[in-house]
């Protein structure tokens, strides 16, 4: 009995499904690349690479401890001419384009990346990035002012407002060829 049922449902089947032909399965091939765009991307990953081993080339000394006073923000002016734009960084008047979060960095990792991201803000003509270090009075929170003040590149910073971080972070000041240009 069960085979004769089975075969009247194939019978059935065909009949309602008997001028459906089957699919020719082809094989997929993906969409190719301009390789004009491959250019491109590489040529862009080559360029931060050479920013990351200039910035790389800058060393921090761990040796150097610049003197803050405990009692005022934290603070730095390199050449007074700037005192006014370094008023704006405590007021809050300048906005941050670039943000670098060096929680879960060692001092090491912590280096470099200041070193490149103040590279890359002079490359690229950012004004002002904020370096949030953390609240916790760490090795990082007392070492990242007194490599600050190594950099030449770096006009001032003051403490951060509360909006970017406030005493767990710092907004600096970066020179680029746009300040160098104006002043």
């Amino acid at each position: 009995m069960k085979k004769n049922s089975k075969n009247s449902e194939q019978t059935e089947f065909a009949s309602l499904f008997g001028d459906v032909t089957p699919l020719q399965h082809d094989k997929y091939v993906p969409p190719q690349k301009d390789p004009a765009e491959k250019r491109l991307k590489l040529a862009k990953n080559k360029a931060r690479l050479a920013v990351k081993r200039r910035a790389s080339d800058f060393q921090f000394s761990d040796q150097y401890q610049a003197h803050f006073d405990p009692n005022k923000a934290l603070a730095f002016i390199r050449d007074p001419k700037y005192k006014f734009k370094v008023k704006a960084l405590r007021r809050g008047e300048l906005v941050p384009e670039i943000r670098l979060d060096l929680h879960g960095l060692t001092r090491h990792q912590a280096k470099h990346e200041i070193a490149a991201v103040i590279e890359e803000a002079y490359e690229h003509h950012h004004e002002c990035i904020n370096i949030i270090h953390g609240v916790s009075g760490g090795v990082l929170k007392q070492q990242v002012p007194s490599w600050l003040v190594q950099h030449p590149r770096v006009i001032g910073f003051h403490q951060a407002p509360l909006e970017w971080g406030g005493q767990g972070a710092l907004l600096v000041l970066i020179k680029s060829r746009q300040n160098d240009k104006a002043l």
